[in-house]
Formats: structure tokens, C-alpha cells, sequence
């Protein structure tokens, strides 16, 4: 199975990974950044800033999938929203829909809960994940799947009604997120339907958020920062009463630049990772020779 992450500039969003695909082919925003004191602050409390942004229907964490600070945030907004049994369930970008925990005790193993999720540690490994993910079943919060089955990624390619659910504005930034996400490497045909997989995906988490849902609590998703963005991705196919929350979190230097107004409602910033160039690992997948059959 390929690597959860797309090759991308480091400039550019993390986007998710499409190229699970490619085996059958190939509202107004809050304050964008973090200030230097108040709940957003980099030394504030992941408690304090989920207080901050509460009351909310859904809370959407946009995460860098290799950046390891990210993860403990998410473990800790876990936490922080069952201390206060605010929290209605945990969906997860890295489980497929269909597959949750509900059936288990608060008791159950860690070897458990993967089964019930069909975790894929190669994919996305369960040492980053599995804290959150079993601080939620700790606390007899359903755990669920959030993505587009890998079953009908070739469905979803060729499904034409994908291709309306977000305005021409929106679709065409998608599919140019798509080109940069593959480093520009994809011929054009295949734009369309792996823009269509990006799109059926954000739908199928903005789904599973609605029909975990509760009064007077708070649906928390863990997804890469490419699929929270508020003008093209799960915020536009949630209903309109739902209210929702969108944090990036952002793995860069100070100096660096924030995301567009509008994209988030929150930033916060952790610490810069080392450089990495993710389009020659790309390119050295693209170009090194098949083993002959």
C-alpha cells in the first residue's frame, strides 16, 4: 500500500494521499494565527484552546502527517474534550468508513481496537495514532472510521456528480492541488478522477461527522490540514446547522508564511521538521524499475 503522504513542497499543504488511488489507474473565519499570549499562544494548553473554540458540532484537526508533535496535540485534545464529556466521538481520517469501535469495552486491547478499525499500521502507524485513538476507547468514546473505502476509490473516479459538489472556484483550486500534491507528474487525464477521489473522501468524512454527531458535544476529526480546509474540503458537504471549528496545525518556522485567510479558523503552529524534499522521493518511485514478471 503507498506511503499516507503526498509528495509536496513544503511551502504547500499536506494533502492525502490520492495515490492509494492510482492502484486501479494510476463561513467566516476566526483569527487565522496564533497571537503571543491568549488561548492560541504555542505555550498555551491544547485544553485551553479547545475551550476557546467551543461551543462547536464538530472540532477539525488538520494535521502534517509526519510531524510527530502534531499527534500528541490530537492525543491531548482527546482527552481534553472527554475530561469534560464533551466529546461525541473520534473520526479518523486513517480507518474507513463502516469500521468503529462502538462495539468495544473501555477495557479492550490495543489488538482489539485495531482490528475493529482494520487499522493499517504500514500506512499509517499505529505508534503515532494509537495513543488517541485509545484515549478515546479509554474513555468509552466511540472511535470511527472516516474514509472513503479504498474499495470505491474506482467508483469515485469515475463518478461524474463529484465533480458538482463544490463551486467551479473550489474545483478547479482542488485540481490544482492535485498537480502540485503529485508534483506535477500526473498526466492531465487523470486530474478529473483523482480530483473526484479527493472530493468523494471529504465527503464521506463530512458524513460520518453528521451521523456521529450529539447534542451538546463535539464530533473530533483527525485529517490531514488538506482535507479541513473550509473553502474545499469536509466543511463544505456538513450541513448548514452544523456548527464546526477548523485548526491547522502547521509544522514550520515562524518566518514561514500562514495559510490563506479563510482557509481555517485557527493555526497553530509546533515546531519546524527538518527539510524534506518530497517530490524527488516521488520521483524516485516514478522512475525506479519494476520488477519483471
Amino acid at each position: 500500500m503507498p506511503s499516507p503522504h503526498w509528495p509536496v513542497r513544503a511551502s504547500r499543504l499536506l494533502l492525502l494521499p490520492l495515490l492509494a488511488a492510482t492502484a486501479f489507474t494510476g463561513c467566516s473565519a476566526l483569527s487565522q494565527s496564533s497571537s503571543s499570549s491568549g488561548p492560541d499562544a504555542p505555550d498555551a494548553p491544547v485544553a485551553r484552546r479547545i475551550a476557546a473554540l467551543q461551543p462547536v458540532d464538530a472540532l477539525l484537526l488538520g494535521e502534517q502527517h509526519d510531524a510527530p508533535e502534531h499527534h500528541v496535540i490530537e492525543r491531548e485534545a482527546v482527552e481534553a474534550l472527554a475530561a469534560r464529556g464533551h466529546l461525541a466521538a473520534l473520526a479518523l481520517e486513517m480507518a474507513e468508513e463502516g469500521r468503529n469501535t462502538a462495539q468495544l469495552a473501555p477495557a479492550a486491547t490495543e489488538a482489539q481496537v485495531q482490528a475493529a478499525l482494520d487499522w493499517s499500521d504500514k500506512a499509517w502507524p499505529w505508534a503515532s495514532y494509537g495513543p488517541a485513538v485509545m484515549a478515546a476507547v479509554r474513555a468509552g468514546v466511540p472511535v470511527v472510521g472516516a474514509n472513503l473505502p479504498r474499495a470505491r476509490m474506482k467508483d469515485a473516479m469515475a463518478d461524474v456528480s463529484l465533480d458538482v459538489q463544490l463551486n467551479g472556484e473550489a474545483y478547479a483550486a482542488q485540481q490544482d492541488a492535485v498537480r502540485e500534491g503529485h508534483c506535477r507528474m500526473l498526466p492531465e487525464s487523470q486530474i478529473v478522477p483523482m480530483t473526484r477521489i479527493q472530493v468523494g473522501r471529504d465527503r464521506a468524512m463530512a458524513q460520518a461527522i453528521v451521523k456521529a454527531r450529539k447534542p451538546g458535544q463535539t464530533v473530533l476529526l483527525i485529517a490531514g490540514a488538506g482535507h479541513v480546509v473550509r473553502t474545499l474540503g469536509v466543511p463544505q458537504h456538513l450541513p448548514d446547522d452544523v456548527k464546526v471549528a477548523t485548526v491547522r496545525l502547521m509544522a514550520a518556522p515562524a518566518s514561514a508564511a500562514g495559510p490563506e485567510p479563510g482557509d481555517y479558523d485557527r493555526t497553530w503552529r509546533t515546531p519546524p521538521l527538518p527539510e524534506k524534499d518530497y517530490c524527488a522521493e516521488f520521483k524516485r518511485q516514478q522512475t525506479r524499475p519494476q520488477p519483471k514478471t
